[in-house]
């Protein structure tokens, strides 16, 4: 028995695909930006090629172990950014939603568009009952995006992560699939 593919998901304007190892140029040129390692916690800084060429490299294995599924978010075919459910539990039917768009494309809605696409993969494809996310208390667009989402603010967690020299608050948000406001099932196209 083969392992189901990694999905390709469709947005009005965005198209989440899988990445593939000649990706990884782009990934690392898009996550090397300091800024981008200050407002996640998970890429570190200097971000180099080997680091991209790494990780997509255990994306196929963490997908087919129902582990986590992360997609290169496109807009015209060029890379904009990646959209994550990770931490995938069946037995506890929820997961983490991770997302990060390069710097040059901020402001756009790609962070929002995307991950309504993945939310209604996870609570359609996958049977989740609850996705949540996470951002560092002072990543404002990164929480204006949760609450577009239609995600209910859960807490603080106070002084949770160390970055750097610093200790960072984090705010913790989340969405169970009766709460979707768009319907789970709509959202969800093959390609």
């Amino acid at each position: 028995m083969t392992a189901a593919p990694l999905p390709i998901l469709h947005t009005q304007r965005l198209l989440l695909r899988p990445l593939e190892m000649s990706d990884a140029e782009r990934i690392q040129a898009l996550a090397s930006d300091p800024t981008i390692a200050a407002t996640t916690s998970t890429l570190p800084h200097p971000y180099h090629l080997q680091h991209a060429q790494g990780w997509i490299g255990g994306l196929a294995p963490a997908f087919a172990d129902g582990k986590e599924i992360s997609l290169a978010i496109t807009c015209e075919k060029v890379i904009v950014g990646v959209m994550s459910l990770a931490g995938i539990s069946r037995k506890h039917r929820r997961a983490a939603l991770g997302y990060w768009i390069g710097v040059p494309f901020w402001g756009r809605g790609y962070a929002t568009e995307a991950a309504r696409a993945i939310i209604a993969y996870g609570f359609a494809e996958l049977e989740l009952n609850r996705i949540y996310g996470e951002c560092y208390s002072h990543n404002l667009a990164s929480e204006r995006v949760l609450q577009k989402l239609g995600m209910r603010f859960e807490g603080c967690q106070r002084e949770a992560m160390r970055k750097g020299d610093a200790f960072i608050d984090i705010l913790l948000y989340a969405l169970l699939k009766s709460d979707f406001p768009l319907g789970a099932e709509r959202l969800v196209s093959g390609g």
